[in-house]
């Protein structure tokens, strides 16, 4: 008897996926310790006849449309944020592409306006499709992507009375 083997394609730390056709070349985190997978929503809405509405990403994200999508297929459940509360978070399946590899994906929508990745891969997506080296990155950051980066330059004083605890004596 022969063993098959899955062919596992190798990502990053990080990597530029495709959702479909609505977003190409978006930044993602491949995160191993974390369990499921979370893409940047906003206008999260369920109305009275059970439909859940959204659109990718918010007005800060250069990949924001504006586009609303409407699920009659979705799920919920509770996780922990990345500050560890405990959120009830919407769950829909989107086709992703990623190291040229295209499947669907359950994703948690969440406000993701503060991270760095608007999109979080989590190992259950990661699990028998994709080996992670941790030492291969698909995209530099360039100093000013970031949200808080782009703050600093604008106003580095505005930036440190709000981000910025100082000590009193």
């Amino acid at each position: 008897m022969t063993a098959h083997r899955i062919s596992k394609e190798i990502v990053g730390q990080n990597e530029l996926v495709d959702i479909g056709k609505r977003a190409t070349g978006v930044p993602a985190k491949i995160d191993t310790g974390a369990y499921t997978s979370a893409i940047w929503a906003s206008n999260i809405k369920v109305s009275r006849d059970g439909v859940l509405s959204f659109s990718l990403f918010g007005p800060g994200s250069e990949h924001y449309n504006g586009k609303v999508y409407k699920r009659t297929d979705f799920t919920v459940a509770e996780t922990l944020s990345s500050s560890g509360h405990a959120e009830i978070r919407y769950r829909v399946r989107l086709p992703l592409t990623i190291a040229g590899r295209k499947i669907r994906v359950l994703f948690s929508l969440a406000d993701r306006s503060n991270q760095r990745h608007p999109i979080l891969i989590g190992r259950r997506t990661i699990k028998n499709r994709f080996v992670v080296d941790v030492t291969r990155k698909s995209y530099d950051y360039v100093t000013g992507t970031n949200k808080l980066m782009r703050k600093l330059e604008k106003d580095p004083y505005k930036f440190h009375k709000k981000y910025v605890k100082e000590k009193k004596s």
